[in-house]
């Protein structure tokens, strides 16, 4: 995770959207969801971007000289991906890939900080246990029964996760749906995305109830 310290600035955005970033005065520019939701960035005077690690450990390349003290450039705020109208009545199901976990953890503690929130189930993949973002996080609110969760790692070798295994797949989906009319927020992987619009039409969501952000790996 990345923080950005944003304290007297006028950056605001939407839960959901992503920026464009760089070092400072550098001309590579590379996309991030903002993991931070707006009213925590607001509460903090920073916000969050998930870098990704590449298989050895190490931070994204493009952002490897990204320390404290070290300035970054940001454009935007950009991006449609984000909550649709929802009311306490409403049922939720975000589903996340990966770094596809941080639009939909902004989404998710947006949802949260309301008055009266939505009802939330949370269905996270990823290849290890190390590599499931706020874990912790999540693993309280499901305790304290703010959202229902569900995660599962893809990699047979990670022996120590004692939870799910496998893919995001049709017979997960129905064990977490808790109605064809819930809203379904997904963001991964391009075939994770497919793979779960699949597996919901099967299971009777309308395409209008699914909203996806695909990502490249």
């Amino acid at each position: 995770m990345l923080r950005l310290d944003t304290a007297g600035t006028s950056f605001t955005f939407v839960a959901g959207q992503a920026v464009m970033a760089g070092l400072h005065r550098s001309p590579l520019r590379k996309p991030y969801s903002i993991a931070s939701a707006p009213s925590e960035a607001v509460r903090r005077g920073w916000i969050e971007l998930l870098v990704q690690v590449d298989d050895s450990g190490g931070p994204d390349p493009h952002l490897e000289l990204a320390r404290p003290g070290v300035a970054l450039d940001l454009e935007g705020p950009f991006g449609s991906f984000g909550l649709p109208d929802l009311d306490r009545d409403s049922a939720v199901v975000l589903v996340a890939g990966g770094t596809g976990i941080a639009p939909l953890r902004s989404m998710l503690v947006e949802a949260l900080d309301r008055p009266s929130p939505p009802r939330i189930s949370v269905v996270y993949s990823a290849r290890s246990a190390d590599e499931l973002a706020y874990r912790g996080e999540f693993e309280a609110l499901a305790a304290e029964g703010r959202v229902s969760l569900v995660m599962t790692v893809t990699r047979e070798l990670d022996r120590g996760w004692p939870g799910r295994r496998g893919r995001i797949d049709r017979a997960l989906l129905a064990d977490v749906l808790p109605d064809p009319g819930a809203w379904c927020l997904v963001c991964g992987p391009p075939a994770l995305v497919e793979d779960v619009r699949t597996g919901l039409a099967a299971l009777g969501v309308s395409g209008r109830r699914v909203v996806v952000e695909r990502y490249d790996v």
